[in-house]
């Protein structure tokens, strides 16, 4: 795990600068690991949620919490022009559209932070109010990912 935030922290600074010389390949790593560091959250508070593990006010705040902090990151730069699947195929499953359809990828992206903050807001208040709000919080996932991910790479 420490090695895969570095690595994420590492590949998300390097495009901070929106550099017109940013490799595009490093462009694609980060926001891959952008993702990853979301999804590994999300899986712990999934399992939390189907009492696959036991609930844990205290886990679930601190992994929501975690999914607040790295949705924070101001993630324009990950989405360079010339990094979908079709311009770099076999290394991301960003399809074409999102560049096509920015404004209503932005508005996905909106509605994903706004459930994130309401599960913020209840993740420790126990297993029903978790599953409902990580409900909400994987329908924003869902939608955006039937638009705008390839299933395979």
């Amino acid at each position: 795990m420490r090695k895969l935030l570095i690595t994420a922290l590492v590949a998300m600074t390097a495009t901070t600068a929106y550099a017109a010389d940013a490799n595009k390949e490093d462009v694609v790593d980060a926001r891959r690991a952008y993702f990853t560091l979301l999804g590994h959250d999300m899986g712990a508070l999934a399992a939390m949620a189907k009492g696959e593990v036991e609930y844990s006010a205290e886990k679930a705040k601190a992994a929501a919490g975690n999914m607040m902090t790295v949705a924070s990151y101001n993630a324009a730069g990950l989405y360079m022009p010339g990094t979908s699947n079709a311009d770099l195929p076999g290394k991301t499953r960003a399809r074409p559209v999102i560049w096509e359809d920015m404004a209503g990828y932005q508005a996905k992206g909106k509605d994903f932070y706004q459930a994130l903050v309401a599960l913020n807001e209840v993740a420790g208040e126990g297993r029903p109010a978790l599953g409902k709000a990580l409900g909400q919080l994987g329908g924003t996932c869902k939608g955006c990912h039937k638009e705008f991910r390839a299933k395979d790479f």
